[in-house]
């Protein structure tokens, strides 16, 4: 089963300018769903909390462009955020994925300002939103919070390590499910919105492969696939297909996160 990661987003009439989303405005705003806030205390939380802002993560929606300095991050509560190696010809590639365990814009935790990497919602979902001036003075601070995004970015490194190597080296169909695996741990139930176009995008291959590669999972009984849904239909079979890329990744995240 998938990781219970949120709740289920407002409706489209109650989101607020911008993206902000809103959202009860409970104890920390469900700061502690997120893997990377989860790390500080009470204390530390609280004192964080008035810089974190409620943010609506609808399918689409680019957070930051190649290159362009990064001026916000986003710490997921539910939804998936992809990273996109973005080419010359237009193309793109998934060079990793971002749920509840961590952070969309890692780099400013290190001190740059900016990423070759787009950052697109992939699965809708809530975020909470800190501007990167604010991060960057807590990363001064040399604080939990700043151990626990160093910690959350080795495993990011580790992950876009292994998705090069798994693109260079093995099946469409193992690739297409390492990747329903990975976003299937970051929603919350067994359906989810995702169009063969957008798994062209996240896989850098033509639709027809993508399409392929759907239909031979769906003819085994992993998935089933129809109007731009894909619904988990049976989890060990998509890990029995996938490459041992899926395992190592999942492996390094729980390692670093509970460390």
């Amino acid at each position: 089963m998938s990781n219970n990661l949120g709740s289920n987003p407002p409706p489209p009439g109650d989101r607020a300018p911008a993206g902000e989303a809103q959202i009860p405005n409970n104890h920390h705003n469900g700061a502690r769903i997120n893997s990377v806030l989860n790390a500080l205390s009470d204390h530390e939380l609280d004192q964080l909390a008035p810089r974190l802002r409620p943010f609506q993560l609808e399918v689409g929606d680019v957070l930051y462009e190649p290159d362009d300095e990064i001026d916000h991050v986003y710490f997921p509560m539910s939804g998936v955020i992809s990273l996109l190696a973005a080419f010359a010809d237009g193309t793109t590639v998934e060079a990793g994925v971002i749920g509840a365990e961590g952070m969309a814009g890692t780099p400013v935790a290190l001190g740059v300002r900016s990423t070759p990497h787009q950052a697109l919602v992939q699965i809708e979902g809530e975020a909470l939103r800190m501007s990167a001036d604010d991060l960057r003075a807590e990363a001064k601070r040399d604080g939990a919070l700043l151990k626990s995004m160093l910690r959350y970015t080795n495993a990011m490194f580790v992950q876009v390590a292994q998705t090069a190597a798994c693109n260079r080296l093995h099946s469409v169909e193992q690739r297409l499910a390492r990747w329903l695996l990975l976003s299937h741990d970051r929603v919350e139930g067994d359906e989810f919105e995702l169009t063969q176009e957008f798994m062209s995008r996240m896989l850098g291959v033509r639709r027809a492969g993508v399409s392929v590669a759907a239909n031979q999972l769906r003819e085994i009984g992993a998935i089933d696939y129809r109007r731009g849904n894909v619904t988990v239909l049976n989890r060990a079979i998509l890990e029995g297909i996938c490459c041992e890329c899926y395992q190592l990744v999942k492996d390094e995240y729980d390692h670093s996160l509970k460390s």
